[in-house]
């Protein structure tokens, strides 16, 4: 599974949304990569005010901030319950 996690540099809500990410990624299979959207002008347009923001490359679904361990969890099954 991939994922992307948009956020930027020095963001206090993004260090959080990627310890919940690490924390659960401790138990499930999951690549997660992190994209600074300071470095596009229309990630900034998409996501500038959302961030942090979990997106699922393969199904274009989108977890936004704030969630927790559960949440995450509850959102990756989710998306396996509708394979």
């Amino acid at each position: 599974m991939a994922y992307v996690l948009f956020g930027t540099e020095a963001c206090h809500l993004c260090e959080l949304a990627q310890q919940v990410i690490l924390d659960v990624a401790q138990h499930i299979a999951m690549d997660v990569y992190v994209e600074d959207i300071g470095e596009s002008e229309s990630l900034v347009k998409q996501y500038g005010t959302r961030i942090p923001v979990l997106l699922d490359e393969s199904s274009g679904r989108e977890l936004s901030w704030p969630f927790d361990q559960n949440g995450l969890l509850v959102w990756l099954n989710h998306k396996e319950s509708e394979s």
